[in-house]
């Protein structure tokens, strides 16, 4: 698709849109062009051209290439189109729209990254393992309290003590 509308214009924000006008727009228009609730032939098409859209002006590194070049530099980054037939709508399933309405399961909304976004791996494949596929074992680090006092430090049976 050549001609893709301007994002802004999908949104129907200004370009100097608040993250939060951007969610607010979203989920007005998501709400009426969802082809579950919206039965008009082309609803599908404007839901996922509104979900594209706000997939990269929620995205801080997304938009900012968008502003600068466009659908072009977009295309030139490698975004990828997600699997095949979902080119241009972000969302694996309903709980990855749901999530994007309401702020994500556990979190609640809590802004900030969540437990575990930090936590960074390398992973050395061959051509081979790349392209067929394989099964690799890693180790993951997570914390774990302490059986004994719970992570609080303190002997059993005794306050936990300040460090000074």
């Amino acid at each position: 698709m050549s001609s893709k509308r301007d994002y802004y214009e999908v949104l129907g924000v200004a370009r100097t849109a608040t993250d939060d006008e951007l969610k607010k727009a979203y989920r007005a228009l998501a709400r009426k062009l969802h082809p579950d609730v919206n039965k008009e032939p082309d609803a599908e098409a404007q839901f996922k051209d509104l979900s594209e859209a706000y997939e990269v002006l929620s995205n801080a590194q997304k938009r900012q290439i968008y502003d600068r070049h466009g659908h072009q530099g977009l295309r030139a980054g490698g975004g990828g189109g997600g699997p095949a037939g979902a080119e241009g709508f972000p969302f694996g399933d309903i709980g990855d729209i749901l999530e994007s309405f309401f702020g994500g399961g556990v979190q609640g909304g809590r802004p900030g990254a969540s437990r575990g976004s930090d936590l960074r791996t390398q992973l050395e494949l061959t051509f081979e393992e790349a392209v067929f596929g394989c099964e690799k074992e890693l180790e993951i680090p997570r914390w774990e309290n302490c059986l004994i006092c719970d992570g609080s430090g303190a002997e059993p049976g005794k306050p936990p003590t300040r460090c000074t």
